[in-house]
């Protein structure tokens, strides 16, 4: 048997960590962060456990890694929905819902990864975190912004108060009130991005998060208004 070629070899390295990825967004979100292991995500995703000290230094970068790759698949699939839009008001409600339901749907998940990135070393610089940046920070630039510079790190701030604001045990903020204020602030009409009564794609928490890890290029729209993949 011939030995496999680079690109081979590449794919499956890329496809063990995106297992990986999977494992550990659907264990925290279920047990939490401490009753999850590094054994344990590596036998949901059906990998060697040597495997994940290979692409991750602890179970902390690998979580953090998981849930911003949650984060970016899902704000990348709501700005791109249909009906493709390059309105920039309305893509900036669509990344204020998609943020705002994750609290809503996955709050274990969410409220562990608050916590986490309260640690010493805080963000993980990685490939799913800095996806999530350019996200928003293109979200910024599309409503109009003329001090970009200034205007992403407050999005990203009042985005993440909102969260830890939706998870507070105990105390929790209604996410239709802190939507309510979010778009106050930004101008745009309540029946923008996906309303919490329309009952619409993304207003339910969706159990299946396999497209969010799967190998290959998440969908978006063409200049032309039709579904497409990016390159």
């Amino acid at each position: 048997m011939s030995p496999r070629s680079a690109s081979v070899n590449e794919e499956l390295r890329r496809r063990s960590k995106e297992r990986l990825l999977h494992a550990a967004v659907e264990l925290v979100g279920e047990r939490g962060y401490d009753s999850t292991t590094l054994g344990d995500i590596a036998d949901r995703a059906g990998s060697a456990r040597g495997l994940v000290s290979y692409y991750f230094p602890g179970k902390r970068q690998l979580v953090q890694s998981a849930v911003h790759r949650l984060m970016h698949r899902t704000l990348e699939e709501a700005l791109e929905r249909q009906p493709c839009t390059e309105d920039g008001r309305e893509r900036m409600a669509r990344a204020i819902d998609a943020i705002l339901g994750l609290a809503r749907d996955r709050p274990v998940l969410m409220r562990q990864h608050m916590a986490g990135l309260l640690q010493a070393e805080g963000f993980v610089q990685c490939p799913e975190q800095r996806r999530l940046s350019e996200l928003l920070r293109d979200t910024v630039v599309r409503h109009g912004s003329q001090d970009v510079d200034s205007d992403y790190p407050m999005l990203r701030s009042l985005l993440m108060g909102a969260v830890y604001a939706a998870l507070v045990p105990g105390v929790p903020m209604p996410v239709p009130v802190l939507r309510a204020e979010l778009f106050r602030r930004y101008r745009l009409d309540w029946e923008m991005g996906v309303p919490p009564d329309a009952g619409a794609a993304g207003g339910t928490c969706d159990t299946d998060l396999s497209r969010f890890f799967a190998t290959g290029a998440a969908p978006r729209c063409r200049p032309d208004g039709e579904a497409g993949q990016s390159k």
